[in-house]
């Protein structure tokens, strides 16, 4: 396709250039190529898709998760176009009338972008529907909703691409803000596009600062001292259950402080209004679960609070991601006490062993970025899979901190010997074990007290060999085995 698409930007959605990736990605749907995006929060993703919807014959059908999202987006396609019928959603909040209505515009042409939940693809009578548009590509948002090792993982995701075969095979855009490496392949894999060209932006965000602190009984106070000491400045403060929410939020009103609460269990019009009071500045704090944010497009939102540590990285760099959209200055603080991911873990009781496993690495992962010395932006971006090469990034409460460092050459050569020992079978705590010489049912069972490096480390903490082997991963010293997820190699 030969096309003008900076005419094209500024003729449908009145933007003067593309940012970052945009333009090589849109070409790529263009010429109808599988496409997998990497975009962190902020970046510009829906134009990724909604250009291309714009430009091709026949209609996009775009897979999302959730319905305030889809509203968001539809929204605001119609504010760029003269004709309404141009964007739609079909999930459940319509009824029969307004889906009659949907679907005539569909078949009449006029919908170039058709927002579907993906419990609704999965209805017998909306694939007998579909099957009879005319598409142009499928996008996937919020791809990483695939994976089981995602942050927000959704059954019905996984059924996507058995969907599109039974509708019609077209090429597939799939977009997330956060995927470590192995959600990527998991996402790639599930939906039959391991030929997709990738594009991956940076998940560095230079303008965030984090802080971790230790969570103590004064907590309220330290937030509520926090805030009024920022007047005038937006923040959304996240906890971990509802009713934390609602307390909290009363907490900071008793305090002066135009606060309000939003999590799922609230009344759906209280809930949008809460919404639309903090993006009007009626409110200036937003005291939420995790429900909130997605599709949260307010670019000034200066802090971002975690009251109840996030039960992984994707969580917290999603969230955190929130704040200094606009590229000025965003805080991001959390409040970290062990024994409230030991409670996560505890929640997890009940649940397939599988997820279960998944869960406690997740929660170690945070653990271990929680109490790290290390350059927090470091160790975000590994996490990722990007390397950060600076030494010092200026802009965490490590790198801004005066921590002592130690030298750790022999630590890191023991480390090494006992993953090649123990021949790259075992995950950090298991080596840990073996290191430490704690005679485990496991380790008696494999008769690893056998073994040369068995008890060589038994003068160290635990906490000391986990950061040696932190700084090992983070070095290249070792990795993590991304199919059989954790097990290290030299």
């Amino acid at each position: 396709m030969d096309i003008n698409l900076a005419e094209k930007l500024q003729l449908y959605f009145g933007f003067d250039r593309f940012k970052g990736n945009q333009e090589a990605i849109i070409k790529n749907v263009l010429n109808e190529r599988n496409t997998f995006v990497l975009m962190p929060t902020g970046g510009g993703k829906s134009l990724c898709y909604q250009l291309p919807a714009m430009l091709m014959p026949g209609t996009a059908i775009v897979v999302s998760p959730l319905i305030a999202l889809m509203k968001n987006q539809v929204d605001a396609m119609r504010s760029f176009s003269a004709k309404d019928g141009v964007a739609h959603f079909m999930n459940s909040s319509l009824n029969k009338t307004q889906l009659e209505r949907v679907k005539k515009d569909v078949r009449d042409g006029l919908t170039k972008l058709l927002y579907v939940a993906p419990e609704s693809l999965t209805k017998e009578e909306n694939i007998a529907f579909l099957h009879d548009v005319n598409i142009s590509f499928y996008a996937i948002d919020e791809a990483h909703c695939i994976s089981e090792w995602g942050h927000d993982f959704r059954p019905e995701y996984r059924r996507i691409r058995p969907i599109i075969n039974e509708i019609t095979p077209r090429p597939i855009i799939t977009l997330t803000a956060t995927a470590t490496p192995k959600v990527q392949h998991d996402i790639q894999k599930n939906l039959g596009m391991m030929d997709a060209d990738v594009f991956k932006s940076s998940f560095n965000r230079p303008n965030l600062f984090y802080h971790i602190r230790p969570k103590t009984q004064d907590v309220d106070r330290d937030v509520v001292k926090y805030i009024l000491s920022n007047p005038g400045k937006s923040g959304i403060v996240y906890c971990m259950s509802r009713n934390k929410v609602t307390t909290f939020a009363q907490v900071l009103q008793a305090n002066g402080i135009k606060a309000l609460p939003y999590h799922a269990g609230l009344d759906p019009s209280e809930r949008a209004h809460n919404q639309d009071a903090f993006l009007s500045e009626d409110a200036s704090v937003i005291v939420a679960t995790i429900a909130f944010g997605m599709g949260i497009d307010k670019p000034d939102v200066r802090y971002v609070i975690h009251y109840d540590m996030p039960k992984s990285l994707e969580g917290y760099y999603q969230e955190t991601g929130r704040a200094g959209r606009d590229g000025g200055e965003g805080e991001c603080i959390a409040f970290y006490r062990a024994k409230d991911l030991q409670r996560l873990e505890k929640f997890m009781q009940g649940k397939p062993v599988s997820e279960q496993e998944i869960g406690r690495q997740l929660l170690a992962e945070t653990a271990a970025f929680a109490e790290s010395r290390v350059c927090r932006r470091k160790l975000l971006l590994h996490y990722f899979g990007e390397e950060y090469s600076q030494e010092n990034c200026g802009a965490c409460d490590n790198c801004a901190g005066t921590y002592k460092h130690v030298e750790a050459k022999e630590l890191l050569l023991n480390v090494l010997e006992a993953v090649s020992a123990l021949k790259e079978q075992f995950k950090t705590e298991y080596v840990i074990s073996v290191l430490m010489g704690e005679l485990t049912p496991d380790v008696e069972s494999f008769g690893h007290q056998d073994l040369e490096v068995f008890g060589i480390g038994s003068d160290e903490s635990e906490a000391t060999w986990a950061a040696v082997i932190r700084q090992a991963l983070l070095s290249g010293y070792l990795s993590r085995d991304i199919e059989n997820y954790g097990l290290l190699k030299v």
